[in-house]
């Protein structure tokens, strides 16, 4: 008889051969489960799911100049996408504008470059912001990024309770992982708290915060360490608002969170589900809130981008269509998928169409869509369920005894722990003890033919520094210079910073310029392993 072999999980739970009924057995489905749209909300926050109708169809893009992003963006409407994703490149996302020399090589690489109203318009010339859901991935300038979001929505004549999306708004997290901060922690969080409370006003429809874990497992992080390293910072930035007057049940409901999903599929949904189960319970047992909507850990999912290889690219499209099967069946509210090419280039059109449609065969030619929560019930999906729970508590324990979130951040425990899964996991990989195909294993002999690649010319950034040149000498400087002061005012008081940067950002104000501003009162934001 052959010599059984230990098999963990790729969070590292072991897995017995067979699951049996006694493995679920002391569970008391309707306390611990309950229906779908009903707390604990681990079987899906809404009752039907997607009977009532299929989960947000986005695709996650932006390159080069706005207007070549707008035509990307109308393409894939056309082609039936349910809703926009912005991808900003790096300069806008460190609130620098295309001309900051700073920029140089950067500017509309890994995401469009915006650096006035003037991108934003253009961005979105002849999409109605009223018939659109438009997610953001945009974090320490999340605040004039949405402004310049609403100011264009008002240009339009839509009304700000009409725009519908989500800011990612999560800065806590780019401490951890990302490295996309501009400001120490503590400023950081009066920006969001400040946008929170504005929205909270203004923006009743608008989802002012998608925590992320996606970053963290890109990283490295396990399935385990992503749902609590996230959670635990869903916790500090209530606390933050509460510190501030905002009640949860005006905060929690607004909030929406952004996962990963990895091949690994059953461990996956059961991720899906046990991060639900913990948040419901976190969130009525520490906070007391009493609005059901409170404890629906509702989120977005976008397919793995660290587990697509260069190797045999053409293999992303299985990789791509497993992982969205994940996110489907563990529950997500909307979903990216990511396109085969993006190991190499920038998707290609023909990519991203490819990547849209996978999404499109789950939803229509399949069953997935039939019931809600269809793994619900598998001894094994829930004993998994019922562990990575366990172990999402046991880091959320660990995080609290360390005084909470940001106290860890400031430690370095999150960015420590996630290093240490990412080695492990690469030495699995080299050892031979995790197959990827095509890299470790299955590799072709013969040299491959690159697919067709999108790149981005470095003329966009002749062409933005040219624009933001006109700018400057066609705008009111006087005008532009009172504004940034209000702003400047603003930061060292304890006044909403959203509106004095919004007349800034109307008075054709630069992102780089609303943001060196905060510079100047906030400082920046070192961390202490970096000499």
């Amino acid at each position: 008889m052959a010599e059984q072999r230990e098999v963990r999980t790729a969070a590292g739970i072991p897995v017995e051969e067979v699951y049996r009924p006694e493995a679920s057995a002391e569970l008391d489905y309707d306390a611990e489960r309950g229906d779908p749209g009903a707390f604990p909300y681990a079987r899906g926050v809404y009752s039907s799911m997607y009977r009532g109708r299929p989960w947000t169809m986005r695709q996650y893009a932006g390159f080069a100049s706005p207007a070549e992003s707008n035509a990307r963006y109308r393409y894939l409407l056309a082609q039936g996408q349910t809703g926009l994703s912005v991808a900003f490149d790096l300069p806008t996302q460190m609130g620098y504008d295309s001309d900051d020399p700073i920029a140089l090589g950067e500017v509309g690489k890994v995401g469009v470059a915006i650096d006035s109203l003037a991108d934003m318009r253009a961005l979105f010339d002849g999409i109605p912001l009223d018939a659109v859901s438009t997610s953001m991935t945009i974090n320490a300038p999340a605040a004039p990024l949405l402004l310049l979001y609403e100011l264009v929505a008002e240009e339009q004549g839509v009304a700000p309770e009409e725009l519908r999306g989500t800011i990612q708004n999560d800065v806590l997290k780019e401490y951890i992982a990302r490295g996309t901060y501009i400001f120490p922690p503590a400023p950081s969080l009066r920006l969001t708290t400040d946008t929170l409370a504005y929205c909270a006003g203004r923006l009743p429809r608008f989802n002012t915060m998608s925590i992320s874990g996606y970053h963290m497992a890109e990283a490295g992080a396990t399935a385990t360490q992503e749902v609590a390293f996230t959670l635990a910072n869903a916790v500090a930035y209530l606390e933050a608002a509460a510190e501030v007057g905002l009640a949860v049940d005006d905060v929690a409901p607004r909030l929406s969170f952004f996962f990963v999903a990895r091949s690994s599929l059953l461990e996956e949904v059961a991720k899906f589900r046990a991060a639900r189960l913990v948040w419901a319970r976190l969130v009525r047992e520490r906070f007391d809130a009493q609005d059901p909507k409170s404890a629906m850990l509702r989120f977005h999912t976008q397919t793995a981008g660290v587990q697509l290889t260069a190797q045999q690219a053409e293999v992303n499209l299985v990789r791509v269509a497993i992982q969205s099967l994940a996110a489907t069946l563990g529950g997500t509210q909307s979903l990216h998928a990511n396109a085969f090419d993006e190991a190499l280039a920038l998707p290609s059109e023909k990519a991203a169409r490819l990547a849209l449609r996978t999404q499109q065969v789950i939803a229509h030619e399949t069953d997935v869509t039939a019931t809600a929560d269809p793994l619900g019930g598998s001894w094994f999906i829930e004993s998994l369920t019922d562990e990575i729970a366990a172990r999402v508590e046991g880091y959320l324990a660990t995080i609290d005894e360390r005084g909470g979130a940001v106290a860890a951040i400031e430690q370095g425990y999150q960015k420590r722990e996630i290093e240490e899964a990412a080695y492990a996991l690469t030495r699995e990989v080299e050892r031979g003890e995790r197959t990827v195909v095509g890299v470790n294993a299955f590799r072709l002999e013969e040299d491959e033919v690159e697919p067709e690649l999108s790149r981005v010319d470095d003329v966009v950034r002749d062409e933005q520094i040219a624009a933001l040149s006109r700018l400057r000498d066609e705008r009111d400087a006087a005008a532009v210079t009172a504004a940034l002061d209000a702003v400047g005012d603003a930061a060292r008081s304890s006044e909403n910073l959203l509106p004095p940067m919004k007349e800034a950002l109307r008075r054709m104000a630069t992102v780089g310029e609303v943001c060196g501003v905060l510079r100047e009162v906030f400082g920046r934001y070192t961390p202490a392993d970096v000499f």
